[in-house]
């Protein structure tokens, strides 16, 4: 009878056991919420998912926003069946910043990622930038990044070699190089086009979230709040994330739209002292982002209007703008280059040599 009552007690013990580490493990908040905003994207969506279910670290959580998508966007979303994914309905198109600022208010993962719904990450993506987060106890982490056009298999670049840089370890990004390095009509890193890892609780104790009044750029902005607010930002060499290019993405946008979004940040910005006064000559450099950005604008609206087939108007500009040809000749070769990379010009040799 004792004996019996030892087993009894024993195996109690181990159902109870048992059963706590299942609600542990029921009741665990995910390490990483993927916060994945999508409009439209049928034909690329899936691949985003899947490329965030099937990350090596399992702990995770992804929030799909669906921003009142008028195609079958939704009904592709709907086709996976994983508990650790949430779906979210916009009834209106709220932009992306307001999609992801939806996702991060329901958000309980330690930190943050962010994936457009037509890009995709390489499996050991999280795991990686998790490693470095920890190790060198930042606030954010960013990886390089493959470019790939639409319907290739393989990537022309990388954003480190876009942007003329030799990055071979960790680099400390702080605020005054991540503004001076990404300057539109400039070349240079542009890291508001990464999309780093970025602890949540930073971002609730700062009261950060996304400008939902940006159609565009809302990305850089938002890196460059957390870093006046003290984050510690860290890059990583390595590229995991691949950042698909196609017409009607807003990596299309309007050169216009970029350089309004700039005047109205930076003058917002400069309104607050306090914070701007934190970094040494931060000032200077967002009013030569404003100056070298507006200087730019006569090029990019030549090559809007022949894009679109306009080319009277084209014509109308280039004689408006003189300026134009002086931009034309300093930007060819690094156009020629990367035509060329992305197989758009074709070169060869004839004859022996």
């Amino acid at each position: 009878m004792g004996v019996l009552t030892v087993f009894e007690f024993t195996f109690s013990g181990f159902v109870k056991n048992l059963g706590q580490k299942f609600f542990n493990l029921t009741t665990m908040k995910p390490e990483v919420s993927i916060i994945i905003p999508a409009y439209n994207t049928e034909n690329y969506i899936f691949k985003a998912i899947d490329s965030a279910l099937n990350q090596s670290i399992s702990n995770i959580e992804v929030i799909v926003v669906d921003d009142a998508s008028t195609d079958n966007t939704l009904e592709v979303i709907k086709k996976f069946k994983d508990r650790r994914l949430k779906i979210l309905a916009n009834e209106k198109n709220l932009g992306v910043a307001g999609a992801r600022n939806r996702a991060l208010r329901i958000a309980e993962g330690q930190w943050v990622a962010v994936l457009d719904s037509d890009d995709w990450y390489a499996p050991e993506r999280l795991e990686k930038l998790l490693q470095i987060a920890y190790s060198e106890q930042a606030d954010m982490v960013a990886d390089d990044l493959f470019f790939i056009e639409n319907g290739k298999d393989y990537p022309w670049s990388t954003l480190i070699r876009e942007g003329g840089e030799c990055i071979k370890q960790l680099k400390l990004i702080d605020t005054l190089y991540f503004v001076e390095t990404d300057i539109f009509g400039k070349q240079g890193l542009h890291l508001g086009l990464s999309q780093p890892i970025i602890k949540r609780d930073f971002l609730i104790n700062n009261s950060i979230e996304y400008d939902e009044r940006l159609k565009i750029n809302e990305d850089f902005w938002l890196y460059l709040e957390c870093l006046l607010f003290g984050a510690k930002f860290i890059l990583i060499p390595e590229p995991y994330y691949f950042y698909r290019s196609r017409p009607g993405s807003l990596v299309h946008s309007s050169a216009k739209q970029i350089i309004e979004v700039t005047r109205l940040k930076i003058t917002e910005l400069m309104a607050m002292q306090d914070l701007v006064n934190r970094v040494p000559n931060l000032a200077q450099a967002l009013s030569e982002k404003v100056r070298i950005s507006q200087n730019s604008l006569p090029y990019y609206s030549v090559v809007e209007s022949i894009k679109k087939k306009e080319y009277f108007q084209a014509l109308i500009q280039i004689v408006d703008n003189p300026y134009f040809f002086t931009l034309l000749t300093s930007f060819l070769p690094a156009i020629i280059d990367r035509k060329i990379r992305k197989g758009k010009i074709k070169v060869g040799f004839r004859g022996n040599l």
